[in-house]
């Protein structure tokens, strides 16, 4: 690609941002237009500055940076999103490629590798930081794999139901369906409830 290679930094942590952009402003194909703390103040400026790439982070304080690259997409396809993020979860970058990212660059890899993801994302590729391409590479284990009862489980969270309508519902008891929630948060590298309960919208 040639030409100025015009950038977005989304964090909300902005000494992340202030390095971001010594590191990528003191190479000369690279040029930060915009800086946003969240999802909803990234869009805006993104409607009103010429941008052609942003790097996203995925923890923020309103939208995550998962929901917000498929807004991204959504709403300028033209731009492409690159996700710098300190999770190393498969399963997060498994969900940032499916909402549209074109890349995954992990916060403590090497500088020179968010070089290389730009460029060669800027270039039509996709780039992993060399630790996520290595467990790609690798077969996935049995146990990060749901098994049929915690997909069920799934199902019904996704339906709003409580422990104790699940457990009524597959015959079990509230302990099991409590064990099996942990389980799925475990193997899907999720944290809190509020993100199990999306994850289960969006794919149970």
């Amino acid at each position: 690609m040639t030409g100025t290679i015009k950038i977005q930094l989304v964090d909300d942590h902005p000494l992340v941002r202030d390095g971001l952009r010594a590191r990528l402003e003191a190479m000369p194909q690279f040029q930060v237009v915009a800086e946003a703390g969240g999802a909803a103040e990234a869009l805006e400026q993104a409607a009103q500055i010429e941008i052609d790439l942003v790097l996203m982070d995925i923890n923020m304080r309103d939208t995550n940076g998962i929901e917000a690259t498929a807004q991204f997409r959504a709403a300028f396809p033209r731009i492409a999103v690159l996700i710098l993020s300190m999770h190393d979860k498969l399963e997060y970058v498994s969900q940032a490629i499916r909402a549209g990212a074109r890349g995954y660059v992990l916060k403590d890899a090497p500088g020179k590798d968010i070089v290389v993801a730009i460029e060669t994302v800027m270039s039509g590729g996709i780039y992993y930081s060399a630790a996520l391409a290595r467990q790609l590479a690798q077969p996935q284990l049995p146990d990060m794999q749901l098994t049929t009862r915690e997909q069920e489980v799934l199902r019904h969270l996704a339906r709003g139901e409580s422990n104790k309508q699940i457990a009524r519902a597959l015959d079990l008891s509230v302990r099991t369906v409590e064990t099996h929630r942990l389980n799925i948060k475990r193997k899907l590298g999720i944290e809190g409830q509020a993100e199990l309960i999306r994850f289960a919208v969006q794919n149970g």
